[in-house]
């Protein structure tokens, strides 16, 4: 062995994962390299532009609710293909797609949880099944929960993030718009309240529905909120719309949305808010608000 000669180590050292992959991504909105387990600690938001990702249904239903509270509600509720409905692909074979690419078995998932303690009615719409579109189901499920919080007089979120009403239930889809909006009215004249949160995306008839009926509506940074898309306006009218024209920060500026809320601040944000609406509630529930203002004085 030559005086300069080393043995070649014993470990072997791997610096990439066999599929080629090895964990660094390419941020959509900055272009900036960032790595995969940067993103899942910082709430799957880019850490160089704080671009919002989309998250699964069960990483927001855990980034809201406190442990183990949610209790899922009208689960049992399955779409099926009245229409017979075809196009590349039979609906059927489209929902069973979904369901297993979502490990869910429709496009909302609603329940009872808590809040930073709050007891509260959430309901939120998974974009991993056929888009987050609202069909049958997802209609009736979340009118259900509307009126659960109704008699139990639970405040309600719904957080949104849909492609707009599912054309594979035609006309079906379309009535679920009329259907909860007419659940969040009686939930209106009960004095419960109800936030909305529009997740990127948030468009078509769920926008044209029960995700603009807040009395608060809270959105996440760039969000694409609208009825229809961009490139459809501007062929429609033969016009290119304003930079950002359609994300959350113009539309605050326009007034269609109240607040715009960092996605790592929405569960103290939503608790903030709830703090403030539920006295109320809790005013028109026992009594007038002079006599509850009143009691309160004399403690």
């Amino acid at each position: 062995m030559g005086l300069f000669s080393r043995d070649k180590p014993k470990i072997k050292i791997q610096t990439t994962k066999k599929d080629g992959f090895s964990g660094w991504l390419k941020c959509t909105h900055c272009s900036e390299l960032i790595h995969v387990n940067e993103l899942q600690q910082n709430s799957n938001c880019c850490p160089k532009c704080d671009y919002h990702y989309r998250l699964s249904v069960d990483e927001r239903l855990k980034s809201l609710t406190d442990e183990n509270s949610f209790q899922e509600l009208f689960g049992d509720l399955e779409s099926v293909d009245t229409l017979r409905f075809t196009d590349t692909e039979t609906y059927t074979k489209r929902l069973a797609n979904a369901k297993e690419k979502s490990g869910h078995n429709e496009a909302v998932i609603v329940g009872t949880c808590q809040l930073n303690t709050f007891p509260v009615a959430l309901g939120v719409l998974d974009f991993n099944f056929m888009g987050g579109s609202m069909g049958s189901v997802v209609g009736e499920r979340l009118t259900r929960l509307i009126e659960h919080a109704t008699t139990q007089r639970l405040p309600l979120i719904i957080v949104s993030t849909s492609g707009g009403a599912r054309m594979q239930e035609s006309i079906l889809s379309l009535m679920q718009m009329a259907k909860t909006s007419a659940a969040l009215a009686k939930l209106s004249e009960a004095d419960i309240p109800y936030i909305s949160v529009l997740t990127n995306p948030t468009t078509g008839g769920v926008t044209a529905s029960f995700a603009s009926l807040g009395d608060i509506i809270i959105a996440e940074p760039n969000a694409l909120i609208c009825f229809a898309g961009p490139r459809v306006i501007e062929q429609t009218i033969g016009q290119t719309l304003p930079p950002g024209a359609q994300e959350s920060e113009f539309l605050l500026k326009h007034g269609m949305v109240d607040c715009i809320v960092n996605r790592r601040d929405l569960k103290d944000k939503l608790a903030e808010l709830l703090a403030f609406l539920i006295p109320a509630t809790k005013a028109n529930a026992s009594g007038s608000r002079e006599t509850v203002t009143a009691q309160a004085k004399e403690k």
